[in-house]
């Protein structure tokens, strides 16, 4: 059995210039930060029998990996070459849908559990740049770079992201007393609501593949404030990171319609009436956490927000990024996965020997 642990994470800021259709022409920039909120990977390799077991929210037990209707953990698999014989249970200790970053949180542990079991190590680099290949290129998600990196990497990390889609990652040394500050003045509240941030995102990458001048003219505002907020923190001006957070926010509004709402709009108001210097909602934006910077009267917005019905999420920062916390393969288990994978790679050798008698001989045929 192999167990990893993956932290989600927080955007304070650029969030949205991840994507391809605005990278690729301006270049992209992230300041985020993983949170002591984690998703959870099991690992096993039966030895009875050689079905497939996925569980999460629901149960899936199969023969074959194309029978997979999980997409992530169907690509993982496909991508190591693994057709049958695996169990896969996944937990988290937010549920999906938040705002945090918990597909990739979710992929990124399930590529690390699997090069664990084939007795690969990889580096962040490598599970970030194999996750972000499998949801951006296979499954042609309409979503950016940051959820993998952050999944993989953790920490409070800056990603620069290059036209040509390469990341460069750089972790920000800071003083502790300044990261405890930074840590302490955070507060994060539930909305109640969970949604699929897929149907935001496709809005905005479409408008911006079509150049929407008020979509790009937001992106490159987010960016140029996301670098901003780098440069204060950096500076220990975290008063300013929180303006700069209001900022962020109003640009943000202009992506999409469904980034915010009537009661987003007056819970983010309350909070400022109650101490928050600025704030934003997670990720994609339509309901998830409401992120709000203070550094006074916490006691004062604690109540205003409980009174408003939200529930306040306490974390800490993650410095650690997906790890393996278990791993511990029985003798029978490995064994029965390695004879299942030598068995499909002389299936696969021997289709593909097929085709190319199948080709020889239709050619020998045209040439009669």
């Amino acid at each position: 059995m192999i167990l990893t642990r993956t932290p989600f994470r927080m955007t304070l800021g650029g969030g949205g210039t991840d994507l391809p259709s605005f990278y690729c022409e301006h270049g992209g920039f992230i300041l985020a930060v993983g949170i002591d909120k984690y998703m959870y990977l099991n690992v096993n390799t039966p030895i009875v029998d050689d079905k497939i077991r996925v569980r999460y929210t629901s149960t899936e037990i199969v023969d074959h990996v194309d029978e997979v209707k999980h997409t992530l953990a169907r690509e993982a698999l496909r991508h190591f070459g693994v057709a049958s014989g695996i169990e896969i249970v996944s937990i988290a200790d937010i549920p999906a849908g938040t705002g945090l970053g918990s597909s990739s949180s979710y992929l990124v542990g399930l590529l690390n559990a699997m090069h664990t079991l084939l007795q690969d190590q990889a580096t962040a680099q490598k599970l970030a740049e194999e996750a972000c290949y499998i949801e951006l290129e296979v499954l042609n998600k309409p979503i950016g770079k940051q959820d993998q990196y952050m999944a993989a990497f953790g920490g409070l990390t800056a990603l620069d992201i290059k036209r040509d889609g390469k990341v460069c990652v750089t972790r920000m040394d800071l003083d502790v007393d300044l990261v405890e500050s930074l840590e302490r003045n955070i507060l994060m509240f539930f909305t109640n609501e969970s949604r699929d941030a897929t149907g935001i995102l496709k809005k905005q990458d479409d408008a911006t593949r079509t150049k929407d001048r008020v979509v790009v003219k937001s992106l490159r505002e987010i960016k140029d404030v996301g670098l901003e907020i780098s440069d204060a923190i950096s500076k220990g001006n975290l008063r300013r990171f929180g303006e700069l957070l209001d900022v962020h926010w109003q640009s943000k509004k202009q992506l999409s319609r469904g980034i915010s709402n009537p009661q987003i709009d007056a819970w983010y108001e309350l909070a400022k009436q109650n101490g928050a210097i600025g704030g934003k909602i997670s990720g994609a934006g339509g309901g998830g956490f409401l992120m709000l910077y203070c550094e006074e009267n916490k006691t004062r917005l604690r109540e205003a927000m409980r009174a408003a019905g939200l529930r306040e999420l306490k974390f800490r920062f993650d410095f650690e990024g997906s790890k393996v916390v278990f791993d511990v393969v029985s003798r029978d288990g490995r064994l029965a996965h390695n004879h299942r994978r030598n068995n499909n790679n002389n299936n696969n050798n021997n289709n593909n020997n097929h085709h190319h008698d199948d080709r020889f001989a239709f050619s020998q045929k045209t040439a009669r």
